[in-house]
């Protein structure tokens, strides 16, 4: 691809199916009980989306113990633990589950191999409410891996009943190094029947791994706090090009955009449309006369559908 003063877009970017959904349920419920609704954390990653469902009621919150009996309850897209599970259920909270279909299934997935005798290790960042979610699963037998560095320190016997999984949002390359590791040490090591790497993670990075070599500059629409849009940096950085993460057009320096070359701009899952627009709506008056071209790539077509009772007529008449 010849550079120059474009701009390229990525695709696909953006919204991925289980962020969808889960700003779906919120919204839903606050047109159907008014405010205020509470959310276990932030629903997604992405400021732009939290402001937004703040000043329409939502109240995101991490203590459950400190929400109204009675009130009604949303799990965020990153999933939560048993123990938050059996607190909402304590205190009468009406629930509404919007985790991630593909989170919910690692959840199922460490439930099953705990039950059956194996000690899980959980590859994914210390603090994210992912991997405490999927750690919550269950009471014991499960351990955090965050690194190579952190397989050398495990003591397991050769023969040792092991299994891992992935936190969905991280990167593949990352991943690859650290279960290989795992695999040498562990070559019986239970592995998942498919990767936890989500869809919308691995589409997301392979479109930056193809533009980024032929990039000055990749800029990355998403918040500080989406681990997806973090490991796109990385990704970017890796085949070749600067990159920088921004939250909106605000965040974007003139001095960035200095010298030739084509600038890339790409989305976290969590990222808005409207915002990643008013993202190249901003890089154009940066660059007066540079052409937007919106690269091939991946169609993405799934869809998660939201409960029952909170679908909209038209949607839930197939229309």
């Amino acid at each position: 691809m010849a550079g120059g003063e474009a701009i390229w877009l990525a695709n696909p970017r953006g919204f991925c199916a289980g962020v969808e959904r889960a700003i779906e349920i919120v919204s839903a419920l606050l047109e159907r009980h008014g405010a205020p609704i509470y959310v276990k954390h932030e629903v997604v990653h992405n400021t732009y989306v939290i402001e937004r469902l703040a000043a329409r009621g939502a109240r995101f919150i991490e203590d459950v113990g400190k929400v109204p009996e009675g009130s009604v309850l949303v799990f965020s897209a990153h999933g939560v633990s048993q123990a938050v599970r059996r607190a909402a259920a304590a205190r009468g909270l009406r629930v509404y589950d919007a985790t991630c279909p593909l989170v919910s299934k690692v959840h199922a997935q460490v439930q099953r191999l705990r039950k059956d005798g194996f000690t899980i290790l959980m590859i994914g960042h210390a603090g994210h409410p992912e991997v405490e979610g999927t750690m919550g699963q269950v009471d014991d037998g499960i351990l955090l891996v965050e690194s190579v560095a952190d397989v050398a320190k495990l003591s397991f016997a050769a023969d040792a009943k092991l299994a891992y999984v992935t936190q969905t949002t991280l990167s593949v390359d990352e991943t690859r190094e650290i279960i290989e590791a795992l695999r040498a040490r562990w070559p019986a090591i239970q592995q998942p029947a498919k990767e936890d790497i989500c869809y919308a993670t691995q589409n997301r990075q392979d479109a930056v791994k193809g533009m980024a070599a032929g990039c000055a500059l990749v800029i990355v629409v998403g918040s500080a706090t989406s681990s997806n849009s973090n490991r796109l940096c990385e990704v970017a950085r890796k085949h070749g090009a600067r990159a920088e993460l921004v939250d909106g057009p605000d965040d974007i320096e003139a001095v960035w955009l200095a010298g030739d070359g084509a600038i890339g701009v790409t989305a976290g899952a969590s990222a808005p449309e409207e915002v990643i627009a008013s993202v190249i709506a901003r890089l154009r008056e940066l660059r007066p006369g540079a052409a937007v071209t919106e690269l091939p790539g991946v169609e993405e077509d799934v869809a998660f559908a939201v409960p029952g009772e909170l679908r909209r007529p038209e949607a839930a008449a197939g229309r």
